[in-house]
């Protein structure tokens, strides 16, 4: 049992409201509607409403006005005594037991707070009890079945909680009597609200409905229900650009109403959400028809979802769409035979009833004597879906009693039942409850039906739990418009694939569409942010997903490499060559006119610098990277002080070794030339030491130049080590042009001005080119072009100092003679020596 002293002050409270109400009112001390019986039930139900305009005192509600009688209820009523009847009737379920109720008309707090105390009267007196320890309190009534709203529920539910007597609502949905701390003896054979909130927003979502308004109405349902689902909205995605609650006092077309339908409409949302109960569902549709809102879609709450005190509104049938969720529909067989034989019985039409039929027991009810067989209450599918509630949890009872009763074995062991008992076996009844009381059943989802002559409904799917689904039929579904096209509600409609949403205002639904920039993408985890592709992908601007890049270098197989490596592999086959005949004819006045030995030196660095272009072509390596400009810059800078030193050396015999003997002398002895050499070679090769160790060339990935490729290539090409180098060599090549060109009026065999000029034109012209290209392409052609630079460079030296010599040697032997060579000299000295 739970301590009851928490419960004591709010009771106290409850009783001091209900006596001063009894104390200044004369109401009847008897229910209005009673049958006795071994164990007795409660009902309550609203056979009333409650129409009390605006008080200005508090007072008590009299439930005895014809003009306000509602049908609903009465279906409720009729249906209890129905079930207990055939309990009582049976032979397999509470046998030797007879079951009785007390029936109270709930049409107010007053007359809810009435019933609920008299329900907890002690059994045979008129008083309630305050005792230390309630688990042997035992009133008259051992369970109850209802209230209808929530208001009331909970009401009863706080009174009869600490008394532990069971209360199973046949309406109340909302969440908050799921708390079993506070209402631990309340039931319900309605679904919670938490699945009815849950449900709506999967409907919503199904149709891509995120651009809605929200319609609540006063009191816990529709306030509650707002609030849940506009949270639960919220978190899917779902934006409510309009939100309202009817309140008890609105009246159709009073200034507050008309002041909500302006608002409607300025929201322009296609889909409109009613969480209401019926009665505040009825104005709102009401002061629609009036503001002739139309063509939208209108999602009901179970409350009036299929409910005719909405549908006999005049002009609802030109509202739009309706689209709602109702409790699944049941039937309560013979429930129409028994209203219609209650009311025969009444008018004393039918004969006296036989023993044990459905009219012995029934109590005349003077509200009802008006009741012709036409003037019936219409037992719409609402009414009977509720009627079937109430049928369920008188049964639910009687399983319980018969459970707590040990009627299992035939015959039942009649005794003191006590709330706290009783309620312990209805929560066992895992068939119809779960843990927190709340029904194990579905929803059905439904839609108006205006084609016929009358207005019907048609069930288009269903709602289950756990976990909550949702199952739509959508070939039953008839939208309203002439293309039976299913009607958007959506602030901005969807972007593009690759355009990110730019929230405009407070609504994230309401947005602006731009394109993603490229290298980035539209993840659909999230539509307002574009995502950076890796860095192994690449996306274009506008693109919803990245690509991978395409890996590139200078391949062996490409066109231009073949091209680069048959013309080197001539070259080098050709500086071989070269090499052949000059070792060949070594003591021929040309060999030695153009160096003698020093002439393999030059060539075998040429030759060197060549095998370095090898290096460019294929995926690049640490070696390869090592190799591709460093020997041909050193071999470069051989060929040029070789060059250089022979230019000087003729220039010196012929113009100036007569006039400065001693230094000449000196120059040949010391082998000037050999020095120069090695001197310059040393100076280039402690550049392209500090080149491979400073800035070291290594093999990496570029992924800036191009966004949809990545490069291979050599770490610092261009670095300021080759750089160094190249301007040693620059400096070289304006030294060995100016000593060729100092030499311009030499012997003819000797001069060699024009071939030099060349070869140098040719090697400046070769990196300019490559400079000019280098600084507007990066692709992968760039190591193409660097390629035949070196190329260019290495073929104008060969050619322009090695080709004529080459052509001397093989065509002209004459030429290759000392009596030439003689002649030649002879003819110099005879000019200068005139001069």
């Amino acid at each position: 049992m739970l301590p009851w002293v928490t419960h004591l002050l709010g009771l106290q409270l409850s009783l001091a409201c209900c006596c001063w109400a009894l104390g200044c009112h004369e109401m009847e001390s008897s229910p209005d509607f009673s049958l006795p019986g071994d164990y007795i039930m409660a009902g309550l139900f609203a056979l009333h409403t409650d129409c009390p305009g605006v008080r200005h005192k508090p007072e008590v509600t009299v439930c005895d006005r014809p003009s306000n009688f509602n049908g609903h209820g009465y279906h409720h009523f009729q249906a209890m005594r129905l079930a207990i009847e055939r309990i009582n009737n049976s032979t397999s379920l509470l046998p030797n037991v007879t079951l009785g109720y007390e029936l109270y008309d709930v049409c107010s707090d007053s007359a809810n707070m009435y019933a609920v105390l008299s329900v907890l009267t002690l059994r045979g007196t008129q008083h309630i009890q305050i005792q230390r320890n309630l688990s042997h309190y035992s009133p008259k009534t051992v369970a109850v079945i209802g209230p209808d709203t929530t208001n009331h529920a909970a009401t009863a539910a706080a009174l009869l909680s600490p008394f532990l007597v069971p209360l199973i609502s046949y309406e109340a949905s909302s969440v908050m009597l799921s708390a079993k701390r506070q209402y631990p003896s309340f039931l319900r054979t309605i679904p919670s609200d938490k699945h009815q909130v849950e449900t709506m927003v999967l409907l919503l979502q199904r149709f891509g409905w995120v651009w809605i308004s929200l319609v609540g109405s006063d009191g816990d349902y529709g306030q509650l229900g707002v609030q849940a689902l506009e949270k639960q909205a919220t978190q899917q995605g779902i934006c409510i650009a309009f939100k309202d609650i009817v309140p008890f006092s609105a009246q159709a077309g009073d200034e507050r109403m008309q002041g909500m339908m302006r608002d409607l409409a300025q929201a322009r949302t296609t889909v409109v959400v009613v969480f209401a109960s019926r009665q505040l569902a009825r104005v709102f549709f009401e002061s629609v028809v009036l503001a002739k809102l139309t063509d939208k879609v209108w999602v009901a709450s179970e409350d009036w979802a299929i409910s005719m005190h909405i549908t006999k509104v005049s002009g609802i049938q030109s509202i739009g769409m309706v689209l709602g969720v109702a409790i699944q529909q049941r039937l309560v067989l013979g429930l129409k035979d028994f209203e219609e034989a209650y009311v025969q019985a009444a008018k004393g039409t039918l004969r006296p009833c036989p023993q044990g039929s459905w009219c012995s027991s029934n109590q005349l009810c003077k509200k009802c004597w008006a009741f012709t067989g036409d003037r019936m209450p219409t037992l719409g599918a609402f009414s009977m879906s509720s009627a079937y509630n109430v049928y369920q949890a008188v049964y639910t009872v009687a399983r319980g009693l018969h459970q707590l009763l040990g009627c299992s074995s035939g015959a039942c062991s009649v005794g003191p039942v006590y709330p706290w008992q009783l309620l312990e076996q209805i929560q066992k009844d895992t068939l119809t409850f779960n843990d927190n009381g709340d029904p194990l059943s579905g929803y059905d989802i439904i839609a108006w039906d205006w084609s016929g002559p009358k207005w019907t409904f048609r069930v288009i799917g269903s709602s289950s739990w756990s976990p909550i689904q949702l199952d739509i039929n959508e070939t039953k579904i008839q939208w309203h418009g002439k293309n039976n096209k299913m009607p958007e509600s959506v602030c901005s409609r969807d972007c593009l694939e690759g355009y990110r949403r730019m929230v405009m205002g407070v609504h994230h639904c309401c947005f602006a569409c731009m394109s993603c920039e490229a290298g980035t993408f539209l993840n659909k985890s999230d539509l307002y942010s574009c995502q950076p592709c890796g860095k192994e992908e690449w996306a274009p601007k506008g693109s919803p997903t990245c690509f991978p890049r395409t890996v590139v270098f200078f391949t062996w197989h490409d066109p231009s490499s073949c091209v680069l490596v048959v013309a080197n592999t001539l070259l080098l086959l050709l500086l071989v060559g070269t090499a052949g005949l000059f070792a060949w004819h070594l003591d021929t006045p040309v060999v030695r006119s153009a160096g003698g030995r020093l002439c393999f030196l030059m060539l075998g660095s040429l030759a060197t610098g060549s095998c370095s272009l090898y290096c460019f072509f294929g995926e690049p390596t640490l070696p390869t990277c090592l190799l591709r400009l460093v020997p041909f810059a050193f071999g470069f800078t051989i060929f040029l002080s070789c060059l250089t030193i022979r230019s000087f050396q003729l220039v010196f015999i012929f113009k100036f070794s007569a006039k400065v003997p001693t230094f000449y002398h000196a120059w040949v002895q010391n082998h000037g030339p050999g020095v120069f050499v090695v001197l310059s070679s040393t100076v280039q090769l402690l550049i392209c030491l500090t080149w491979l160790a400073v800035w070291t060339p290594l093999p990496t990935r570029e992924y800036q130049r191009f966004p949809q490729l990545v490069i291979l290539e050599c770490t610092q090409a261009n670095s300021l080590g080759f750089m160094l180098s190249f301007a040693y060599n620059g400096l070289l090549s304006v030294s060995a042009f100016v000593c060729s060109y100092l030499g311009k009026d030499l012997p003819e065999n000797y001069n060699e001005a024009k071939c030099v000029t060349f070869s140098l034109l040719l090697n400046f012209v070769s990196w300019i080119t490559f400079f000019t290209v280098a600084s507007v392409y990066q692709g992968k052609y760039l190591s193409a072009v660097n390629v035949l630079a070196v190329l260019s460079s290495l073929c104008g030296g060969f050619s322009g100092y090695f080709l004529p010599k080459c052509y001397v040697i093989l065509c002209r032997p004459d030429l290759n003679s000392k009596e030439h060579f003689q002649a030649s000299i002879q003819d110099y000295t005879r000019r200068w020596g005139s001069t």
